[in-house]
């Protein structure tokens, strides 16, 4: 007899811990999340992306076009990292 009564405390107190826990966390408030801030993204004109949308326009009359041959090979170049990038002046200004 002494060993049901004790599986039966031990349950009600088990139900009434878990009782307990799951009203705790229905009642808890979550803090919304503070929106990622994102920097601002300036759109710089790329004149090598403005011919390539140009020759993209021509179609096939683009293959016999010398600027247009010109521009893919530049963008050739690019990415296969032939050329070097722009330099920018650095803090003493370029010198």
């Amino acid at each position: 007899m002494e060993g049901k009564v004790l599986v039966r405390i031990a349950a009600i107190v088990f139900v009434a811990v878990a009782i307990t826990a799951a009203i705790i966390e229905m009642t808890r408030e979550e803090a919304p999340a503070p929106a990622p801030s994102a920097p601002a993204l300036s759109r710089q004109v790329d004149p090598l992306r403005e011919g390539q949308r140009r020759c993209q326009e021509m179609g096939e009359a683009a293959a016999n076009d010398a600027a247009c041959l010109g521009i893919w090979a530049e963008t050739r170049d690019r990415f296969l990292g032939r050329t070097p990038a722009p330099s920018t002046p650095g803090p003493d200004g370029g010198r």
